[in-house]
């Protein structure tokens, strides 16, 4: 079980790339506007089943290869941090785009939509790096199963994912009004974001090995 400041922080950075924009939160955003939040909520299911995909591969693999391989944590690590410098400077580059700014979808009937929430999770790269890079700078091999870690910290991070897509995708609308309205938000909100995921990235790139 990792101590309460290491669950924390994950907790936060889980929070922080559900608020990052990438392929799930621009195709729930596209999906809600254009067809409804129940149809937003449906793709969301296929979305929260790709991510229990990701889940029990990492778990698995991660505790194959952290006990398998020297220095694999060190590798995972570096490329943990890289990764989040990336989205981070994805968020602050001058020019940088907002989520809401939405394509119009065509009207799917339910099983697609979750069949495409499905896919658009399982070919998302940001989820695939959290998964193998980031997932393993949470996990003390000290404080009992990896496996067991790896596990209970994928599905915390499917909770908080879950959690804040549907309040997004419900409100997803109105706060698509409210950022066109006011851009200075939408500005403020990239700024945070980018600041939080580059401490992150400091974090991790400067972290000791445990």
């Amino acid at each position: 079980m990792p101590d309460i400041s290491n669950l924390t922080a994950f907790i936060l950075l889980a929070f922080g790339m559900v608020l990052t924009p990438g392929p799930n939160m621009v195709y729930l955003i596209s999906r809600s506007i254009s067809q409804g939040p129940g149809a937003g909520l449906i793709s969301l299911g296929g979305i929260a089943l790709g991510f229990l995909v990701y889940v029990l591969c990492a778990a698995f693999g991660i505790t194959a290869l952290v006990f398998a391989v020297p220095f694999a944590y060190d590798a995972l690590r570096l490329a943990g941090a890289g990764y989040l410098l990336y989205l981070a400077w994805q968020a602050l580059k001058p020019g940088g785009s907002s989520p809401f700014h939405v394509r119009k979808l065509a009207h799917d009937g339910p099983r697609k939509l979750f069949a495409m929430g499905f896919l658009t999770s399982v070919l998302n790269p940001k989820i695939a790096m959290f998964y193998l890079a980031l997932l393993p700078q949470f996990i003390d091999p000290a404080a009992g199963s990896v496996l067991g870690q790896s596990v209970m910290l994928g599905f915390i991070q499917i909770a908080v994912s879950v959690s804040v897509n549907t309040l997004i995708t419900i409100a997803a609308g109105s706060i698509a009004l409210f950022l066109r309205t006011r851009p200075f938000w939408s500005l403020a909100q990239r700024w945070l974001m980018g600041t939080v995921l580059a401490g992150f990235a400091l974090r991790m790139a400067f972290e000791a090995r445990r």
